[in-house]
Parts: structure tokens; C-alpha cells; sequence
């Protein structure tokens, strides 16, 4: 009896991580049809990016937009993050720029728990390829 309740257990946790991990669904829309496609890039390579000024200093291509949804119980901010770093690498980019997640309202969040409706987490980003640093601009002397 221990053997099939070990099993038992094991198969919860399992379908648990399950339900958790897959509970994010992400799409992506190239910028332009005939946009240079990339080799792919391992997710843990793919920095995110806060604010556009971030990218001051850096030579970079915009490549796709990444939308992201998940149900607001089951997911996380870094469940979104972390799909949408899987769904950059994929798409050949190793880098991502993130506006603000769009959290559910408490009502919204209320009416979830007891009218069993979903409040769902989303997100928009915007999948680059960093080409690496900007060369400084030199300066000709000007001619009298």
C-alpha cells in the first residue's frame, strides 16, 4: 500500500508543476515579414530590459512583439518574465524590452475566487537582438 501511495503523490506533484509551468501562453509578431531570422538563443541569455533608456548605449534591431497571458492565480510576474525570455530565444533575440505587467483588479481578483471566472495576468514586450555596443560618433574638424 505505501508503494501506490508514494506513487499517488508523486503523480500530484507532477501534475502540479505541471499546471503552474504551463499556465503562461505567450505569441509572437514579427515586426516585418522579412525581417532577418536569428539562430536561437538559450532563455537564460536573454536580459530584460526595464526602460528604453536602457538601450542608449547599445546597437540593436527590434525584431517581434511577444504578448503573454496567464491566469492570475497560477502564474507569477517571473512566470511572465521567464516565458517571455523563452519565447525572445526562440525568436533568435537576446534581449527583451519590458513595459509593466497589467495586473487583474481586487474585483476582478474577487469575482475569480468566487464566480470561478479568470483574472488573467498580461503582458507586452518587445523581442530585440542587441548587435552589441554603439560606436562613439567622431567628430570631423570643421573647415575654416
Amino acid at each position: 500500500m505505501r508503494v501506490n501511495n508514494t506513487f499517488f503523490r508523486l503523480l500530484v506533484l507532477i501534475s502540479i508543476v505541471a499546471v503552474i509551468t504551463a499556465c503562461v501562453h505567450t505569441k509572437s509578431t514579427y515586426l516585418s515579414p522579412s525581417a532577418e531570422k536569428y539562430p536561437l538563443v538559450n532563455p537564460d541569455s536573454v536580459q530584460l530590459f526595464m526602460s528604453e533608456s536602457e538601450l542608449d548605449s547599445l546597437d540593436y534591431v527590434r525584431v517581434a512583439l511577444i504578448e503573454a497571458t496567464g491566469n492570475s492565480r497560477s502564474t507569477s510576474q517571473t512566470g511572465m518574465y521567464n516565458a517571455m525570455r523563452k519565447k525572445a530565444g526562440k525568436l533568435g533575440c537576446n534581449g527583451v524590452l519590458l513595459p509593466q505587467i497589467n495586473e487583474p483588479g481586487a474585483g476582478a481578483k474577487v469575482a475569480a475566487a468566487f464566480l470561478g471566472v479568470r483574472a488573467e495576468r498580461k503582458g507586452n514586450a518587445v523581442a530585440i537582438r542587441v548587435l552589441g555596443k554603439k560606436q562613439p560618433v567622431t567628430q570631423r574638424p570643421t573647415q575654416p
